[in-house]
């Protein structure tokens, strides 16, 4: 009895003790991984939160924004006074993640992933996206794409949402394969002659928490099987999420061999 009792004392003693129970995940290999995410709003907040939790233990984040008050209502780690001092994002989620667990070596960068250095992204074993900015996307997932580093990318639409792993294998879609050609002209406004100065409006997306919830499951659940090899398994091409009907699917997405992204001309 005596014995049983220990074995079950030792057990709750290791925080990952549950997960250890599914064979597949390679703990060292979750713990030794170099994880980015990209952007510490909503998504941000989650794919932390999910990542910690899950043992990642080595995460930068970029972000150039700072806290306002309608964050508060999908952001786990950001509360009303970091809003009235107008914190950075990056700086906010990592005091929340070091809470979950002070082990955890994180780093951040108040600023625009466009501005750091060339080699920066493709330094990390596994990139996030947790953008609402199609600009931003588009680079990341070019850089990624190009570089051959994994790009787990999620955006939410008020009760919808979609999750796409793009890995950067020949012949395999990457985000920019699914555009159109109003996003192109978009971005094709914000870089004409007029000069990297020129904003362009973007109405504001209609948000909650339980879509990003899942979202940032999905997504964090795809790197998992990244990082511990589980690569036959990955979404293939586009994951989305109805929330209204209580559905999910996958679209396939074609590789196109003109995308702008990946293309070699």
């Amino acid at each position: 009895m005596a014995e049983d009792v220990e074995i079950i004392q030792l057990l709750d003693a290791d925080r990952h003790e549950r997960s250890k129970r599914i064979g597949w995940l390679d703990f060292e290999a979750i713990e030794s991984a170099k994880v980015l995410v990209v952007g510490a709003g909503a998504l941000g907040n989650e794919v932390v939160k999910n990542l910690v939790l899950s043992g990642f233990r080595k995460l930068t984040l970029v972000d150039m924004d700072h806290i306002v008050l309608s964050n508060l209502n999908r952001c786990v780690f950001f509360t009303p006074s970091d809003a009235d001092d107008r914190l950075p994002k990056v700086d906010v989620v990592a005091d929340g993640a070091r809470k979950l667990e002070p082990s955890v070596d994180i780093k951040c960068h108040t600023c625009r992933i466009e501005e750091l250095a060339e080699d920066f992204i493709s330094s990390h074993d596994l990139v996030f996206g947790c953008l609402d900015n199609l600009i931003t996307r588009v680079h990341v997932n070019t850089k990624c794409y190009q570089s051959g580093t994994p790009f787990i990318d999620g955006g939410t639409h008020g009760f919808r949402g979609k999750v796409q792993v793009v890995t950067g294998e020949e012949g395999s879609p990457c985000f920019a394969c699914g555009l159109n050609r109003t996003h192109w002209q978009i971005m094709e406004k914000r870089f004409s002659c007029t000069g990297d100065d020129v904003f362009i409006f973007q109405d504001k997306i209609p948000a909650e928490i339980t879509t990003t919830a899942v979202v940032s499951a999905i997504q964090v659940r795809e790197g998992l099987k990244w990082i511990c090899d589980k690569r036959d398994d990955l979404i293939k091409h586009v994951w989305h999420y109805d929330g209204m009907k209580g559905e999910s699917f996958q679209l396939e997405l074609p590789f196109r061999e003109e995308c702008v992204c990946h293309s070699t001309e």
